[in-house]
């Protein structure tokens, strides 16, 4: 793959290291526990680690839209994390991250992927489910909102041959 996946004027391409602050940003606005840059760096810097930001075709040096981070290791892959910022949200920013990493995992030869989502993610649920995910268990009580809400994750798997 050529690290370069464009949908109308969104691009998506792999995340390097000076996108790791902004991409914590847009963490931290869809996460109520989320990751520093450093953090992100430390996963990213791992050999089977690898990420893509999603931006605007024609706005170099303007941060990120949304971003993903996935793992693969003997053949599984899993979503390590994923955020889309809130002005973009309902744009297809989510989608064209996930069929990069998923066109990804196809060149590699991946056999399956597996995510984790909360319950409430409605959208991030919907997407998952037209992107062929089933859900395969459920941790209850997983996640803490910030009003102190505990809600489930649920983990999706999907098969990739």
């Amino acid at each position: 793959m050529n690290g370069l996946v464009q949908r109308g004027d969104i691009v998506a391409t792999p995340l390097v290291d000076a996108e790791l602050d902004a991409s914590a940003e847009l963490h931290a606005e869809a996460f109520s526990q989320a990751w520093s840059g450093d953090e992100l760096g430390s996963l990213l810097a791992q050999s089977t680690t690898f990420g893509f930001a999603a931006r605007r075709v024609g706005a170099p040096g303007q941060p990120p839209l949304g971003f993903v981070l996935a793992r693969l290791v003997e053949g599984e892959a899993e979503i390590l994390t994923i955020a889309v910022s809130t002005e973009a949200r309902g744009r297809g920013v989510g989608r064209l991250l996930m069929d990069t990493v998923l066109a990804h995992l196809y060149a590699e030869r991946a056999d399956v992927i597996h995510l984790e989502v909360d319950e409430v993610n409605t959208a991030a649920r919907a997407l998952y489910r037209r992107l062929g995910f089933e859900e395969v268990g459920r941790r209850p009580a997983y996640y803490t909102h910030e009003d102190g809400t505990r809600t489930s994750a649920l983990t999706l798997s999907r098969k990739l041959n």
